[in-house]
């Protein structure tokens, strides 16, 4: 408010001013009380401060520019950018000056100054499910989990939860997107068409450990590209199953991996399991397994895992949202169709970006299991959620871009042209108009540079794609072996033992056909067998002819 009434008292001096020419700027600013170089500059043309650009600004306007037309052109290529992506290409262009970086809310900034640009969801938000829990059953819940520490000793560090999630290998995650102002709808962003079911069963303890996830993919046979090409951790586990789903066998074989990943590192005489009521964690063989290895699993009420599993409370939404941020880096190196090759990296990154230890811990806090805290799920109960409000987006303070500053190679010709022609008329008059010239061309160029920029750092991802899809195409989908679980190091001992195989001469493929280092086999004839002629010509045929009319 006192700027603004500074202000509105620096209008009023200007027009005394101008009505009486024989008023001093001195006598002006002390009747309406406003500092005299102030109104001096401003009597000069300088322009408030509040209409004009920030001097503390890193962008300059024809940078800002080049990155307002980049961020269109992605809008109307299905690719609408996220607010990190429009700060990397402000990086970069910063980058290429001096090496220095926007701040972390500058891309925020720069969508609400720019009236062509606003936030939007790529889809409605979801917001947490109505909880329709009886809170007696919640604090039976908590009351079981109390007695079965207190009976079998369970320590903190001894208690885990385990959970199946599923993932669209080819879906992306939902998102706030920049797009276009005058946009009615919800933006659409292109994603691959794979919609190949992919399971994992994860495992995390309460002390922060996430155990080697165990991945069910939809197939018969063990590939031996999934293990060779280095993304897959060799303590990881791929199960191929028919549709892609758990199966009592699979959970009774997960259990066994739990058991051979937790055994060491127990403390205590037992193992708390915390779990849903899943079928396969029902079966009579995963009890059994269970009392042997003393693993005490305890079972939550029915439609609660949403509030009660640390899983689920914490993790498995950031790593759904993870692994949907490496399908979009694919699909940015137009990687249009996702296989299990691309699958398993991008689950690789998603899994190490989600799944850190206090991520874990906070799951497990949340859920109110350690520490031991029934009111921290009671109190989410009476939770209703609230629509958030949009913001107020300002006016923009960007300038116009002037249309006399040469956009393409003509363009930039024709202003050279140009100013050639008033270098040559130029005699003793005002060199402002070369000036002019001058700058639309310095203008210009320094826009192309930026654009280059740009369009250098999509270029690296898109040969980073490249060599992608080429180590696809070179890769052999040799079988290893037909159902069951491998990591990575029985997959290569395997292939070994298989390779061994091979270089004895038994049921080797490539001993069947011919080879690029064995020669051709000579032709021979098809009545006597030899070389050098063949059935046509053959002595052999003539003379039995011969012999046939003596007779």
């Amino acid at each position: 408010m006192q700027s603004s009434s500074i202000e509105s008292r620096i209008l009023l001096a200007l027009q005394a001013i101008k009505k009486d020419p024989k008023m001093s700027v001195r006598k002006a600013s002390s009747i309406f009380e406003v500092p005299r170089t102030t109104l001096q500059h401003r009597r000069a043309g300088r322009v408030a401060r509040d209409e004009r650009r920030p001097n503390s600004m890193k962008m300059t306007i024809s940078k800002e520019e080049v990155i307002l037309d980049r961020v269109i052109d992605l809008i109307d290529r299905g690719f609408p950018p996220r607010q990190e992506d429009v700060r990397e290409m402000a990086d970069q262009l910063l980058n290429a000056r001096d090496g220095t970086r926007t701040g972390p809310r500058w891309a925020e900034n720069f969508v609400r100054r720019v009236p062509e640009l606003k936030m939007r969801f790529r889809r409605r938000i979801d917001y947490q499910r109505a909880l329709a829990e009886d809170p007696t059953i919640i604090q039976g819940w908590f009351a079981l989990v109390r007695n079965t520490i207190a009976k079998y000793g369970i320590q903190d560090y001894d208690i885990y939860n385990f959970d199946e999630t599923g993932f669209l290998m080819g879906m992306l995650s939902h998102t706030k997107v920049i797009t276009t102002s005058d946009r009615k709808g919800r933006p659409r962003t292109k994603q691959p068409g794979n919609r190949e079911w992919v399971s994992v069963i994860q495992g995390v303890c309460a002390d922060g450990w996430a155990m080697p996830p165990y991945v069910i993919v939809k197939g018969k046979y063990h590939l031996l590209s999934w293990y060779t090409n280095g993304e897959f951790p060799a303590t990881w586990r791929i199960h191929p199953s028919e549709n892609g789903w758990t199966t009592n066998d699979i959970g009774l074989d997960w259990l066994k991996h739990f058991n051979q990943c937790t055994r060491t590192r127990t403390k205590g005489s037992y193992r708390l399991l915390i779990l849903d009521g899943h079928n396969s964690h029902k079966s009579t063989d995963f009890d059994e397994y269970c009392k042997e290895q003393n693993i005490v699993a305890l079972c939550m009420p029915p439609h609660s895992s949403h509030e009660l599993q640390p899983l689920d409370v914490g993790r498995f939404g950031p790593l759904k949202y993870s692994h949907g941020k490496e399908i979009e880096k694919m699909m940015r190196m137009q990687i249009s169709h996702i296989t299990k090759d691309d699958f398993f990296p991008a689950f690789k990154a998603a899994f190490f970006a989600s799944m850190g230890e206090n991520n874990v811990r906070a799951g497990f806090r949340q859920a109110g299991l350690v520490p031991f805290n029934p009111k921290v799920v009671i109190s989410r109960l009476d939770f209703k959620p609230k629509t958030p409000t949009p913001s107020n987006s300002r006016p923009s303070s960007r300038g116009s871009w002037d249309p006399k500053t040469p956009t393409t190679a003509l363009d930039g010709v024709r202003s050279a042209t140009s100013l050639k022609k008033k270098i040559q008329a130029h005699q003793g008059s005002s060199p402002t108009p070369m000036y002019e010239v001058i700058d639309f061309q310095a203008s210009g160029i320094s826009k192309l540079a930026h654009r280059l920029a740009i369009i250098e750092a999509e270029n690296r991802k898109l040969r980073t794609g490249i060599e992608v899809l080429s180590k696809r195409r070179r890769a052999k989908n040799t079988r290893l072996r037909l159902g069951g679980s491998l990591n990575t190091t029985e997959a290569e001992a395997l292939q070994a033992e298989k390779g061994g195989v091979n270089a004895g001469g038994k049921n080797n493929p490539q001993k069947e056909g011919r080879t690029e280092d064995t020669e051709p086999r000579a032709r021979r004839c098809g009545n006597c067998g030899k070389s050098g002629h063949n059935a046509r010509t053959c002595k052999v045929v003539w003379d039995s002819d011969e012999e046939g009319d003596d007779e």
